[in-house]
């Protein structure tokens, strides 16, 4: 018989919204969480307090502004994070030191580390990319020109993809980036492919799949779609886009309360498998092969803000803070603002039809 799936919240949660989370690449306790209350915290969820509070807040670090985006480097030992100083910065997990890797000229919305190609990529509201070799500091960051303001982006094995407005998507190939990275004439490659949504509102997140083989947005809309990289005609009459984080309206006409999906995580071991996070407080879990719900978790106090899977895929990480969907005019995630991680059952986020 199988043991009872366990939740549970971290104790010292960020005093304001959480703007990312990262689970370590070597291991599957060490979790990253980026706060708009200008600091960065690594937690060892597994390593329960002397008073029996569940995880250890290991160390914070400050930044100057609200952190809006972290990742792991090549290893647990680094960190890079994306402010509203527009700076972005490594954290050497260790020794707390922090130093500047690249300056933009306004705030870095996300910042992404591919482990197969050592690059490290950040997507400013200044509308570039930079794009950065972390192991070798003696060369410039490569700036790569976005035709809008990037909301969101992620890495496969192989590509990046960038959500921007104007419901824009570039996908660069990093194999690419990388040569013209080195190149001694540094100039920003061409997109691999550009598309428009499927998704007819604001992109809010963008999530790869690990099996290199396409991705998923969302929107501020309450919808989410599926789109694979493949660009030929039987491949692209693939994808898909389907409503959720939807609740009945409990007054007037019978339409929809509509939520923004606020983030997206695709399973490390079950490819397929993804979860969303939205702001009508849910987690729920998708079948992207199968065109078809999983599971929807039990209901947060507030709206779900990020959301990670661990890199065994064994704990999910979710992010709970208010939303801003209420129309809060003074915002206070103190005291509200809660990280729960999740252990999943064994079978928990086997798609359908790959179980025994």
């Amino acid at each position: 018989m199988a043991p009872p799936v366990t939740q549970f919240e971290l104790a010292q949660p960020p005093n304001d919204a959480i703007s990312a989370l990262a689970f370590s690449p070597d291991s599957p306790s060490r979790l990253l969480a980026a706060s708009w209350d200008k600091n960065v915290y690594l937690y060892d969820t597994l390593q329960n307090s002397e008073d029996g509070a569940h995880g250890t807040l290991i160390q914070s670090f400050e930044h100057r502004a609200p952190v809006l985006d972290v990742c792991f480097g090549a290893d647990g030992g680094e960190a890079f994070t994306a402010g509203m100083d527009w700076t972005v910065r490594r954290i050497d997990l260790a020794t707390g030191e922090q130093t500047t890797v690249s300056k933009h000229s306004a705030p870095v919305r996300r910042v992404v580390y591919s482990r197969e190609h050592s690059l490290l990529i950040s997507a400013s509201w200044d509308n570039t990319l930079h794009v950065h070799n972390p192991s070798d500091p003696s060369l410039a960051p490569l700036a790569v020109p976005l035709p809008a303001k990037p909301q969101s982006m992620a890495a496969s094995p192989s590509k990046v993809i960038v959500a921007m407005a104007s419901r824009l998507v570039y996908i660069y190939d990093l194999s690419a980036l990388s040569a013209a990275l080195s190149s001694p004439t540094p100039t920003p490659p061409q997109p691999w492919q550009q598309r428009e949504s499927s998704l007819k509102f604001l992109m809010r997140a963008v999530a790869a799949m690990p099996s290199d083989a396409g991705y998923a947005t969302s929107s501020i809309e309450g919808r989410v779609a599926v789109e694979w990289f493949d660009a030929s005609a039987e491949s692209q009459a693939r994808k898909y886009a389907f409503k959720c984080h939807r609740q009945p309206a409990t007054d007037g006409p019978a339409a929809d309360v509509v939520f923004p999906v606020n983030a997206l995580a695709f399973h490390p071991v079950h490819g397929s498998t993804f979860a969303s996070g939205g702001g009508d407080a849910t987690v729920a879990l998708w079948d992207a092969e199968a065109k078809r719900r999983m599971k929807v978790y039990q209901k947060f106090a507030d709206s779900v803000a990020a959301l990670a899977f661990s890199a065994d895929g064994r704990y999910l990480a979710v992010g709970v803070c208010p939303g801003f969907e209420t129309g809060m005019e003074d915002y206070s995630g103190e005291g509200r603002t809660k990280i729960f991680v999740r252990e999943l059952g064994e079978n928990e986020a086997l798609p359908k039809g790959k179980g025994k």
